[in-house]
This record gives structure tokens, C-alpha cells and sequence, in this order.
């Protein structure tokens, strides 16, 4: 059967002048719409519900019959309108940023997780986003400045003066953010051949963090016991058979 070069192509279209090809009445025999126009049903009336109804009723004194509603109206209705609900406070902006009250500029925690786990940090001060600066310092035990969430650490109460620790203003949440490496399109040999690119901090997050571990290091020297608490921070933490830290005082 030979194939059909007009389907999909409409058959009525308009010509080069402006004209449509065929006629309003060339199109009316052409879909054969006088076939239909005169089997037209009449347009269903909708039923009307009654809102009463005559229910009979017992009783020589009661009239006989009583008109009772199809449908009961509401006993009770709400005294108040309650409010709209704003779709937008359950974003993170609009979250509150609460901090435990054992967590303070200067105090010694105890890492839980991640790479530093078991190590002594320093808390420095608290984010926008809600997260916890935080430092080793890195000269001490090699933990260096990073974010991490308050749930992640054990608050000491073992605490260092760093009112005197100035932290850049520049090292907030997008200081942390990581940059994407342009993935290159590998022309020779295998697909597989390239390797993933390793983590390297720049010169600016080298130099900033040399410049907080010094204010840091020359706050914890003016401590009485500095030489015990720089012991204390090369220190790590770790459980053994039978010890529990919710037993524990830090």
C-alpha cells in the first residue's frame, strides 16, 4: 500500500495570496458536518435537590408532618479565622540560629566526626548559615579553620580568652564554598586514564589562616597553664571498653 504524502498536512491552509484554499462551504461538505448538525441531543436539564423534605411525625399534638433539611447544617462554627499559612517560613532563612549555651568564643570541644574526628579545637565564633568556626590551631594538631555543625562537637569546660582574636570579615559560609574544576575533554587515550583532581587551599586561605593560628597561639601563651593546654589540644579523645561520654564531665 502506497504511502499517504499528505498526512499530517492540513487540508485546508491558506494560499500565497492570503486566500484559504477551499471555501467555508467547500469544508462543510468536505468533513460531512451536515451529518452531525441535525443528530444534536437536547441538553440534559439538571435535576433541582430539594433542601426539605416532609418527614411524618408521631404524636396527636405534633401536627403529623414536620419539613426537616436534606442535608444538616453545621452545629459549630470556628470563633476565629485562622491565619494563612506563608509558605515561606519554613525556609532555611527564616530558621532560627540557636546555639547551646555550653558552646562560647574560646571554648575547648571535642570532634565527632569527619577527618579531625577525636581532635581538640578551638571555637572561634558562629556563621550566618548557623555552622561553627573552628581551628586546631593548625601549627598544634593540624585541624585547620573549618565549619562544622554544633551537633558534631562535645562542648569542654576548658575555655581560652580569644576576645582578642580578630577573624577576618572575609571568612564567612562563601569563603568555605568549593570551586568546581572545569571538567576538560580528554582527546587521547582513555576516558578512564583521568584522574580526579585533589583538594589544594589557595595562597589567601593559607595566609589567613597563618594570621589567625598567630593571634590565636599568642592568646593561648597568656593563658597561667599555656604549655598544659597546648598538651591538651595535640590530645585526642577516644572511648574505651565500658566508658560511656554521657557519664562523662568534660
Amino acid at each position: 500500500m502506497a504511502k499517504n504524502k499528505n498526512k499530517g498536512n492540513p487540508r485546508n491552509y491558506a494560499l500565497a495570496s492570503g486566500v484559504v484554499r477551499f471555501g467555508r462551504s467547500s469544508m462543510y461538505h468536505k468533513k460531512a458536518i451536515y451529518k452531525f448538525v441535525k443528530n444534536k441531543a437536547a441538553p440534559k436539564k439538571a435535576k433541582k435537590t430539594a433542601v426539605f423534605v416532609e418527614k411524618k411525625i408521631g404524636g396527636a399534638k405534633n401536627g403529623g408532618t414536620r419539613m426537616v433539611r436534606v442535608k444538616k447544617l453545621a452545629n459549630d462554627y470556628p470563633t476565629a479565622v485562622r491565619p494563612t499559612r506563608n509558605p515561606n517560613t519554613s525556609a532555611f532563612k527564616s530558621h532560627a540560629r540557636k546555639l547551646r549555651s555550653s558552646i562560647t568564643p574560646g571554648v575547648v570541644a571535642i570532634v565527632l566526626a569527619g577527618v579531625h574526628k577525636g581532635k581538640h579545637v578551638i571555637v572561634l565564633k558562629q556563621l550566618a548559615s548557623g555552622l561553627l568556626l573552628i581551628t586546631g590551631p593548625m601549627t598544634v594538631n593540624g585541624c585547620p579553620l573549618r565549619r562544622i555543625n554544633q551537633r558534631l562537637i562535645i562542648a569542654t569546660k576548658t575555655k581560652i580568652d580569644v576576645s582578642g582574636v580578630k577573624v577576618p570579615d572575609t571568612i564567612n559560609d562563601q569563603y568555605f564554598a568549593r570551586v568546581k574544576a572545569e571538567k576538560k575533554a580528554n582527546k587521547e587515550g582513555d576516558i578512564f586514564a583521568s584522574k580526579k583532581e585533589e583538594y589544594k587551599p589557595s595562597e589567601q586561605r593559607k595566609k589567613d589562616q597563618a594570621e589567625v593560628d598567630k593571634q590565636v597561639l599568642a592568646a593561648i601563651k597568656k593563658q597561667k597553664d599555656g604549655a598544659t593546654l597546648k598538651q591538651y589540644l595535640r590530645s585526642s579523645f577516644s572511648l574505651s571498653k565500658g566508658e560511656f561520654p554521657h557519664t562523662m564531665v568534660f
